[in-house]
């Protein structure tokens, strides 16, 4: 009874916080309201079994990408009037959208309850009484290990390359040269002056 009302519940506020992402004026509170649909999806992720999901919502979404969207919306200056005003022209794109995402969502609603004698049931299977979480991470680190790690390759070269693109060397600029600092000398590093008494310091 209460994963019952747990999940009318947090389906409720996906669908009323989604809502309000899309209707709210200000887009600041656009991206709020995004991250507690997040929030929401993660409860539902963990009324379902899927931990990891869940957890990828609340450390990915909510922790990075919401608050990166929050960000670049406070510092960019945006026209509200001229963002309102684009909302009808947009309107069958985004309603052919729903209906599209609708249709997938129906499918593979429908296909799930063939999979357990198709393509599905060869590939991975859970083991009995086994956490979610630790089933997958049995399987990254033994079946798709190499999987793994290429595509934590091609990110890292994704990474380098992104670095290197948007490097740029500024004039006028005063770095640290390590070698030249090791090969400086003490003697040339500092000087013993005996200061006589009543004189000011010689800079």
């Amino acid at each position: 009874m209460i994963q019952i009302i747990a999940f009318y519940l947090f389906a409720f506020m996906v669908l009323a916080s989604a809502t309000l992402t899309i209707m709210a004026r200000n887009p600041v509170h656009s991206v709020l309201w995004l991250i507690v649909a997040f929030f929401n999806a993660a409860g539902l992720m963990i009324l379902l079994g899927a931990e990891f999901i869940a957890m990828l919502l609340v450390i990915v979404y909510v922790g990075a990408v919401a608050v990166l969207f929050l960000f670049v919306v406070m510092m960019l200056d945006i026209d509200f009037a001229e963002l309102r005003s684009g909302f009808a022209k947009y309107l069958p794109f985004g309603v052919a959208l729903v209906i599209g995402l609708a249709a997938e969502m129906i499918f593979a609603e429908t296909a799930k309850d063939a999979s357990h004698v198709g393509i599905a049931a060869r590939f991975a299977p859970t083991p009995e009484g086994v956490p979610n979480i630790e089933a997958l991470g049995t399987l990254i680190y033994t079946r798709y290990l190499y999987i793994f790690e290429g595509a934590g390759l091609v990110l890292l070269v994704a990474l380098i390359g992104a670095i290197v693109l948007t490097h740029r060397k500024r004039g006028g600029v005063k770095t640290q040269n390590i070698a030249r600092q090791n090969q400086r000398r003490p003697e040339d590093a500092t000087r013993n002056v005996n200061q006589p008494v009543g004189q000011g310091m010689e800079l």
